[in-house]
C-alpha cells in the first residue's frame, strides 16, 4: 500500500470510531506508518481537515534542475576536471547539494582515481 492509502484507511478508521488501528496496520506490511504518524493524522481529522493528501512543504523547488545548468556543469567539469563542488556552485548560484545531485544523478560522472 502506498502513503495516501494508508492516508484513506486512517481516516475511514477515524470516521467509524476505531481507536485500536495500530494493531490492525502492524498486521500489514512494513511500510505501514508509525503510532505517532497515525496520532498525527487523528489530531489532523479532529481539527476538520478531511483532506487526505500530505500538505505542502517549506523549501525551494527543484528548479536548478534544468537542461542549461547540465549544459554548463559539464562544460566547466571538462574544462577543469579539478573543480570543486562548492566553486561550481558558486559560479552558477546554486546550492552545492544541487550540484552533486546533476553531476551523479543527471550527467553520470563520478570519481576515479587514476596512480
Amino acid at each position: 500500500m502506498d502513503k495516501n492509502e494508508f492516508h484513506v484507511l486512517i481516516k475511514y478508521c477515524f470516521l467509524k470510531g476505531k481507536i485500536q488501528l495500530k494493531q490492525n496496520l502492524d498486521l500489514m506490511p512494513d511500510t505501514a506508518p508509525g503510532k505517532s504518524s497515525i496520532k498525527d493524522w487523528y489530531v489532523k481529522f479532529r481539527r476538520g481537515e478531511i483532506s487526505t493528501e500530505n500538505g505542502e512543504r517549506s523549501g525551494h523547488p527543484k528548479e536548478v534542475v534544468t537542461d542549461e545548468n547540465f549544459r554548463k556543469i559539464h562544460k566547466m567539469i571538462l574544462n577543469d576536471r579539478k573543480l570543486k563542488l562548492n566553486e561550481i556552485a558558486d559560479t552558477l548560484k546554486i546550492s552545492t547539494e544541487r550540484v552533486h545531485h546533476i553531476i551523479h544523478e543527471y550527467l553520470g560522472m563520478r570519481k576515479l582515481c587514476a596512480k
